[in-house]
This record gives C-alpha cells, sequence and structure tokens, in this order.
C-alpha cells in the first residue's frame, strides 16, 4: 500500500513540474455551510487545469529506459489525458491517449496540443479502458493508470501534503471520487500527518459506487453510470484504491447532479473561479448539508476545471435556478413586438435582469390571437422573481402563460 514515504518521494520529484496551487479561503461558504473556515484547494489553476499532472508525471517519471522508448498508452475521460499528454511532453515519451466520446472537445484538444495522439473509442470510460489496454498489450506500451497505481496515487497524494502546509489546523478534507487516486493519495498524507483529521469522499449519485463497496467490504460495480460529472464518472475502484479508501477514508456522501450545478454557480459567481462538475462535488457536499461541517475547518479540493465555456455557462444557469435566482416565462402579447418594450420595461423597473427573448411556436394550448413570448429573468431571490413575474403579469396586453421557478411563481 502506498506510504507518506511515498507521497514525500514525488513531492521531492514533482518539486519544479507542478504548481503549488493555492488554498482560497471563503467565508461565503463558511456562512453558507455553518463551518468554522473553508478552504478551497484550486487544483482547476493547475497546470494542464487538474491535479492529474501531479500522478502521471510521478509515474512516467519513474519508468525503466525502455518504456520511456516505446511511448505509454492510457485511457482518460479528459483530465489524466492531459497529464500524460504534458509528462510525456516534458520527458520526452510519445503518448497516445483513449477518451470515450463525452469527453468535452475542450479536453481533447488541450490534449492533443501537448502533443499526444488522440484516439476517441467508446461511449462511455469503461470501453476505453478496455482499448488502450489492448493497445498497451498489441503495441508493447507501458499502461498509465488514471488512479489504481501506486506512484500515480503518491503523486496525487502531493496535494494533500501541499494542504497541509497550507492549512494545518484543517479539521475535514472533501475530495470527489471517481477511481480513488485522489482521495487515495491525499488521505495517505493528511492521515499520516494527523488521523484524527477527517477524510471525507464525495461522489455523485449516478457514480456512487465507493459507499456501498465500504458497506460491504468488497468492490461495489455499477452497471452504468449517469452523471453530469464526467470526470469522475467511474463504475468501480479498483483493488489498490479500494485498499487505501477502506483502511483512510472516513466516509463517502453522494451530491446530486443539480446540488454541483449549484455549487458550480457559486464558484463562478463567490470564489472567481471555474470548476467543472466533477471540481465542484466536495463544495456542492458542502453547501447542500450532505456532510456535517458545523464548527469544523473544512478544505474542499476544487479538482478541475476544464470544461467547455458553453456547458459551463449552462450548467451554471441550472443552479441558478435551482436557487430561485433564475426563472424563464412564457408570455401571451397581444401586440407583438409593441408590447415587448413594455416587458422590458417592467423587468428593469424590478431591478431583475432581463437574460434572454424568444418569440415561441403557437402549440394547441395557446391563445391563437395572442403571440407567445419566452423571456428569461435572472434575479436575486425566488421573492425578487416572484414580484417580478407578477409585475409582467399585470401588464396591458401581456399574460404569463406558463413559468418555471418554485411552486408558488
Amino acid at each position: 500500500m502506498v506510504t507518506v514515504a511515498d507521497v514525500e518521494a514525488a513531492h521531492e520529484r514533482l518539486g519544479d513540474v507542478v504548481h503549488r496551487t493555492p488554498l482560497d479561503g471563503s467565508t461565503t461558504f463558511a456562512e453558507r455551510s455553518g463551518a468554522a473556515a473553508v478552504g478551497l484547494k484550486l487544483e482547476n489553476v493547475q497546470r494542464t487545469g487538474s491535479f492529474k499532472i501531479r500522478g502521471a508525471y510521478n509515474a512516467m517519471a519513474q519508468l525503466s529506459e525502455a518504456e520511456r522508448e516505446r511511448g505509454v498508452v492510457a485511457a482518460s475521460a479528459g483530465n489524466h489525458a492531459q497529464g500524460v499528454a504534458l509528462a510525456g511532453q516534458l520527458l520526452d515519451i510519445e503518448a497516445t491517449i483513449v477518451v470515450p466520446e463525452v469527453t468535452p472537445a475542450a479536453k481533447i484538444e488541450a490534449t492533443r496540443g501537448y502533443g499526444a495522439e488522440v484516439v476517441v473509442e467508446g461511449g462511455e470510460y469503461e470501453r476505453s479502458y478496455e482499448h488502450a489496454l489492448e493497445l498497451a498489450e498489441e503495441e508493447n506500451l507501458a499502461f498509465v493508470h488514471p488512479f489504481d497505481d501506486e506512484h500515480v496515487i503518491a503523486g496525487q497524494g502531493t496535494v494533500g501534503l501541499e494542504l497541509l502546509e497550507q492549512d494545518p489546523d484543517v479539521d475535514m478534507v472533501l475530495v470527489s471520487i471517481g477511481g480513488g487516486g485522489l482521495i487515495s493519495g491525499v488521505a495517505t498524507a493528511v492521515k499520516a500527518y494527523d488521523s484524527s483529521i477527517r477524510v471525507v469522499g464525495v461522489q455523485p449519485e449516478g457514480a456512487a459506487h465507493a459507499k456501498p463497496s465500504l458497506e460491504d467490504d468488497e468492490i461495489h460495480v455499477l452497471s452504468e453510470v449517469d452523471t453530469v460529472a464526467e470526470g469522475i464518472a467511474d463504475a468501480r475502484l479498483l483493488e489498490k484504491t479500494f485498499a487505501v479508501v477502506r483502511e483512510r477514508v472516513d466516509d463517502v456522501v453522494s451530491v446530486s447532479d443539480a446540488d454541483i450545478t449549484v455549487a458550480m454557480a457559486l464558484l463562478t459567481e463567490r470564489a472567481k473561479t471555474v470548476a467543472e462538475a466533477a471540481g465542484a462535488a466536495p463544495v456542492a457536499a458542502l453547501l447542500s448539508g450532505a456532510v456535517d461541517v458545523d464548527g469544523e475547518r473544512v478544505v474542499a479540493v476544487v479538482s478541475g476545471g476544464n470544461t467547455n465555456l458553453t456547458d459551463h455557462a449552462e450548467l451554471c444557469r441550472v443552479g441558478l435556478e435551482r436557487l430561485g435566482r433564475y426563472v424563464e416565462v412564457t408570455l401571451e402579447l397581444d401586440d407583438w413586438p409593441t408590447v415587448l418594450g413594455d416587458v422590458t420595461g417592467a423587468v428593469e423597473r424590478a431591478g431583475a435582469e432581463l437574460d434572454a427573448v424568444e418569440r415561441t411556436r403557437r402549440t394547441a394550448a395557446d391563445d391563437l390571437d395572442r403571440t407567445p413570448v419566452r423571456v428569461a429573468v435572472e434575479g436575486s431571490g425566488p421573492d425578487h422573481l416572484y414580484e417580478v413575474v407578477e409585475a409582467l403579469d399585470e401588464l396591458d396586453g401581456v399574460s404569463v402563460a406558463r413559468k418555471s421557478l418554485d411552486t408558488r411563481v
């Protein structure tokens, strides 16, 4: 099993390779969660945009000369791909990366930008993983596992060493779990420093395999995964990570995709940081109440920020809707587009922001003498948006036909 000495050796090896990422305090998140203090370990600003370069480089730097000459292959949903690709560039090792079809285009292009060959294979990660193993055997390439490897785990554990240096009084560390490499490394470092520090894993409900694995004391394999957090959409732990998680992780909780979108929105707005869904999961656990942090000093590891901007914007919009700060309303207008100016004015007078206006197709449910128009409005909260919708409904020539928000609106 990986030891803290392995993590410390990796720390030395990575000294001039990776960034010492900031631990950013958040008063807002502490107040919202009831924690005494909240720190955000911002691995989203790490080289390649995630923690993965740590483990990839640590593993590849220890390959034999013959293995380096033949090259490496890896399977990844995106972040490990970039870590292996950059490590290959730095170590002069040719890298082939197999990614599933769901991998965001931004991650694929970034991986190619580091000089790796990218092969898209499989609708989900499991098939990509199988194909990478096939390539490793057929072409005699070293396989760089994304998580179930002692050197990879040790490299990821350097995140834990850093956050302990930055906040030695931390009580709890929240870490996303996909295959378990990051939390295995972090838990190894943290528990060696102080066994009383709680290490809690976070998974999306649609990929929650770790908790039943711990409860049954055997690896639980999901038949399918379904989550917006593609970076942690793994179906299982493997032997090495399961052994570490079982011994050194205190608990595992799950969060909904909706909780994750709220965390993404608030990280962007309040912490001024872009996190992908997998990176936002620990903050989702913090804010949703999935874990009791009352009076605790908590560090949430924001593990990555590699996301398509359009996807990020859309998920943040969903998060705002879940917070009751965004509403879509279908209006019926008597005199289109003249009355539209009245709609715009009413939204502005109410101190809200008109985000979108779209004339929609009439349906059998609509009044055929009136024009249906969809408007999207952002406000400060449910009460504010309720007032905006009421003001729109009171305009001459305007009626509210359909809306979304809470049941009251």
